[in-house]
């Protein structure tokens, strides 16, 4: 099919049939995952936010390809998850940039916005690797401006193309890739879009969102925050287009309204989500701003919601949202954690709220930024526990009215670390430099299984080894979990060593788990050994060498 230009309309088949597309082959992506570990997420993260992304073009009836781009930009903004979904969601982000203001797009300008679609996401990462899902978007930016097809559909068959030939030589570039022979995960996500541009306007779909089971994992973890008593009864959700300026003046009115309020203003539009027991009231407000868009009222009180604490976490939490006062208070903290032993352990330590995720299951940064709005403080913190949440949580902190800082914890035992150096009593600066140095300091090991055969630095692995990683690396493989972890150990203590922290998982057995905390007091008497039930998925023990 020729298209010398792209409207909004097809535009918005574009990125609907690669958002399906990209939805029905994640579980391929997340294959490709380089490492034999249950952590292959890179798939699920991109489809959900690239879905997150295209509902922000739902029944909109949008003519111009600058304003459906610009909605989609935003969308994805919101609903990133993970580093790749977060990169994802800079590369829409630099596309609207290209495609703003257009009417319509021809070749030449539509291969203009991929070019800005690359450069904003080599921005985004502080130390690009080539090899990656960066290097996939710039090989494709390259070609299209490279390209002489004045029909755009011609030019995505030539974007396709060339992105493929750099996807493939991806393992010659990475060479954790080579030796598990696959392509870059990330970098598949991307051709599979770029195949979805390419085929809806090839055979002129005209595209639907299609509608996905959603597993427990794949609900969003902010929507599982509910109060144990609903004082407000709806959740209302909707975007305001018009000045986003006047975003904190609304917020100041609508507050009395209700609560878990978040207002955030981003160009032209005001998104606003508030638990309210008049959502009519707040919308009669709302509608003097501007036009509504995307109203969306829930019952609470008629929903069952899986809880993200235990019952014990659940009076702490409310405690916490119910004694707010008008005055913020100087510190609040938000961790990321999967497990009730572990998330437990965190609102012992003082955390205000606890996000459910970790592997398998990062919160978008929608999720932190609803979380943020529950707390009242001047300065909050964010341990996102987890490499593949640094990035959604940084961009969360970007956005944000407030002040968000990002300790950059990437395992459970650094975040537990962070909150046992924290001083109330000390500046903010002062806590920022303590915690992150006692990040440093912290050794950790985790025990999981293997999802796959492969190998890895000559070791060969097969499907259900167990696996000891130290500091996520692969250090042992064996076939019983209590021999695995006891070998790990041994790696990590080192004459300067003081304690060891055991958490142990949902599968493993508590009194093999105390066997081997008995054993280990025997073989290290001058060492502190502590061990608890954690409760967490994947990872039959969390180990931390202090």
């Amino acid at each position: 099919m020729e298209y010398l230009k792209i409207n909004g309309e097809q535009f918005y088949n574009m990125v609907v049939h690669a958002s399906n597309k990209l939805e029905q082959q994640k579980e391929y992506v997340n294959s490709l995952n380089v490492f034999p570990v249950p952590d292959g997420d890179t798939g699920t993260n991109m489809s959900m936010t690239f879905r997150a992304a295209v509902k922000e073009l739902e029944n909109k009836g949008i003519e111009s390809v600058g304003e459906a781009s610009k909605k989609l930009a935003k969308g994805a903004l919101m609903g990133a998850r993970g580093n790749s979904g977060v990169i994802l969601s800079q590369i829409l982000r630099g596309i609207s940039k290209g495609l703003e203001g257009k009417d319509e797009a021809d070749s030449v300008e539509f291969a203009y916005a991929l070019s800005e679609g690359a450069k904003s996401a080599y921005k985004a990462v502080m130390r690009p690797t080539e090899g990656t899902i960066l290097t996939v978007v710039r090989g494709a930016a390259e070609s299209a401006v490279a390209s002489t097809k004045t029909n755009v559909t011609e030019l995505m068959e030539e974007v396709c193309t060339q992105a493929k030939i750099v996807l493939d030589k991806t393992p010659e570039m990475l060479p954790a890739l080579k030796k598990a022979k696959v392509v870059d995960s990330g970098g598949m996500g991307l051709l599979i879009i770029m195949q979805g541009f390419y085929e809806a306007l090839n055979k002129d779909i005209k595209a639907t969102i299609e509608e996905y089971h959603k597993s427990a994992e794949n609900v969003s973890a902010a929507n599982n925050l509910v109060d144990h008593e609903i004082k407000y009864g709806y959740c209302t959700e909707f975007i305001v287009l018009g000045d986003s300026s006047k975003a904190d003046e609304f917020k100041n009115e609508i507050n009395e309204f209700g609560d878990s309020m978040i207002v955030v203003g981003y160009e032209d539009v005001i998104k606003v989500h508030i638990h309210t027991n008049d959502p009519g009231l707040v919308l009669s407000k709302a509608v003097q701003l501007g036009e509504l868009s995307k109203i969306k009222i829930d019952n609470m009180r008629e929903e069952h919601r899986s809880l993200i604490v235990s019952e014990n976490s659940y009076a702490h939490e409310v405690h916490e949202h119910t004694t707010v006062e008008e005055e913020p208070k100087k510190y609040g903290f938000i961790s990321v954690a999967a497990g009730e032993g572990i998330k437990n352990i965190f609102l012992d330590l003082g955390v205000d709220y606890v996000i459910e995720g970790g592997q398998t299951m990062n919160p978008s940064t929608q999720d932190i930024i609803e979380c943020v709005s529950k707390l009242n403080a001047e300065n909050i913190f964010i341990l996102p526990n987890n490499k593949n949440i640094i990035m959604a949580a940084s961009q969360a902190a970007e956005i944000s009215n407030k002040n968000l800082i990002v300790l950059p914890t990437k395992t459970i035992p650094q975040g537990i670390s962070c909150l046992t150096m924290f001083n109330p009593e000390a500046e903010v600066e002062d806590n920022i430099e303590e915690m992150k140095d006692v990040i440093e300091t912290v050794s950790t090991g985790s025990i999981t299984y293997a999802v796959r055969d492969t190998e890895m630095d000559g070791i060969e692995i097969k499907e259900g080894n167990i696996l000891g990683l130290l500091e996520g690396k692969i250090k042992e493989v064996g076939q019983d979990v209590y021999e695995v972890t006891d070998k790990l150990i041994e790696h990590m203590v080192n004459e300067d060593s003081s304690l060891i922290t055991l958490f142990y998982g949902n599968e493993c057995d508590r009194n093999k788990a105390e066997e081997l905390k008995n054993r280990l007091e025997d073989r290290y008497p001058d060492l502190d050994i502590q061990s608890y039930d954690g409760e967490q998925p994947l990872y039959y023990f969390i180990i931390s060498v202090e």
